[in-house]
């Protein structure tokens, strides 16, 4: 098809991006599925897919995403084809994929037009809104609609996401809610007997745990302990600074203050009935303190740039989440979190320790963990749904 005018100008306003130039790694042997994410609020899915993909049906897969990363097993980690149509020619002569997967909705006209040319089957999953690759003051007459036309389907998150593909041009049969994918698993490992020795030593103690606790937050977990104590004078807190390291030095300072009952995990110290406070000191063993403590504060989210650890992780564990207004790059996670009522948020060291005492009650506790655990298990349905779209593609029979 030749190009339109808006596709026309809009290539003609598009630069090369010399670094485009660069070595890319052997293409894998075999039929290739293309995914792309357009941001980091969409690389958890794309991978999700990706291992499915490579897993099930034994598929190898290159995924593209600003910040790409490193490969994964079978997954070929790659930043995308800047959008010119020599970079996208290029691209496209390299890796030859079978079917091309677009997460959210980021249009991308010369890479799109190319594609289509070559007859690649395209699908738009995760779809939020159409939107094109850069802002730019020009006009591109009919180049949205053209473009979404291209697209063998576009799967939309919700009513607004597909209403907003509408205006855009998508045609009305093209366009369905199929809701939002599933995220990467973000179940943490754990040994099960340390798991079931320390639960038993524990039993009917409360006990809360500090996730990634950066130092600048110390002083308000430990004010917030302290408001709980009055009030559960059993409490247990299990703290893990965000940089391991400092474990030492901060069991040491909290023992020699006074102030605490302190145990070190370091030091294979048991959380004995007396104990106040574990410090630990293994990042291998955040499963296991997730698991063992029914409310987590996350760290970084205080005073610090964002959460240190992903929040599903305490989420799918099934421990209540507390966190601070600092969100960082997961802020969709926490508002799709927030959405559900499914966090305890806080502004201050004060009410961090409400927040804890009120969480303190078993049944609020488990109010938001199992809205939590529902909110980080949500999409694999969807996520089958676009593996089995993709699978039929691929044998001739979309």
């Amino acid at each position: 098809m030749a190009a339109s005018l808006g596709l026309t100008l809009y290539n003609l306003g598009q630069r090369r991006d010399q670094a485009e130039a660069s070595a890319r790694p052997a293409r894998p042997v075999g039929r290739l599925v293309w995914l792309h994410a357009p941001g980091e609020a969409l690389l958890s899915p794309m991978r999700a897919l990706a291992r499915r993909l490579v897993e099930e049906d034994g598929l190898p897969v290159l995924l593209t995403a600003p910040d790409a990363g490193s490969s994964l097993d079978g997954v070929v980690m790659q930043s995308p084809p800047p959008d010119t149509v020599v970079d996208a020619r290029a691209f496209l002569d390299h890796w030859r994929p079978e079917v091309a997967i677009f997460a959210g909705g980021q249009l991308r006209p010369a890479v799109m037009h190319e594609a289509a040319e070559r007859k690649i089957p395209m699908l738009v999953v995760n779809g939020k809104a159409p939107v094109f690759l850069r802002e730019r003051d020009a006009w591109y007459p009919g180049l949205m609609r053209q473009v979404l036309g291209r697209f063998r389907g576009i799967m939309a998150v919700d009513e607004a996401a597909a209403r907003a593909f509408r205006k855009g041009g998508a045609g009305l049969s093209l366009v369905a809610v199929t809701g939002r994918m599933e995220e990467e698993s973000a179940v943490l490992p754990v040994l099960e007997s340390e798991r079931a020795a320390l639960s038993k030593l524990l039993t009917a103690r409360p006990v809360w745990f500090a996730a990634g606790l950066t130092e600048s937050e110390e002083a308000a977990v430990l004010q917030a302990h302290r408001k709980a104590l009055q009030h559960s004078h059993r409490l247990l807190l299990i703290l893990l600074p965000a940089q391991p390291a400092r474990a030492a030095t901060l069991a040491r300072d909290l023992a020699a203050s006074g102030d605490w009952v302190v145990a070190a995990r370091a030091a294979d110290e048991d959380p004995e009935s007396d104990i106040e406070i574990l410090v630990a000191d293994n990042p291998a063993e955040y499963g296991l303190w997730y698991r063992l403590a029914p409310v987590t504060f996350l760290g970084g989210t205080l005073s610090g740039k964002g959460p240190t650890r992903n929040p599903m992780e305490a989420a799918v564990l099934g421990s209540a989440i507390m966190h601070g207004p600092k969100t960082g790059q997961s802020g969709p996670i926490f508002g799709r979190l927030g959405a559900a009522r499914a966090t305890r948020a806080v502004a201050s060291a004060n009410d961090l320790g409400e927040a804890l005492g009120d969480l303190l009650a078993p049944d609020r506790a488990a109010r938001l963990a199992q809205a939590a655990w529902a909110v980080a298990s949500e999409g694999a349905e969807v996520t089958d749904t676009v593996l089995q779209r993709i699978r039929a593609i691929m044998d001739g029979e979309d």
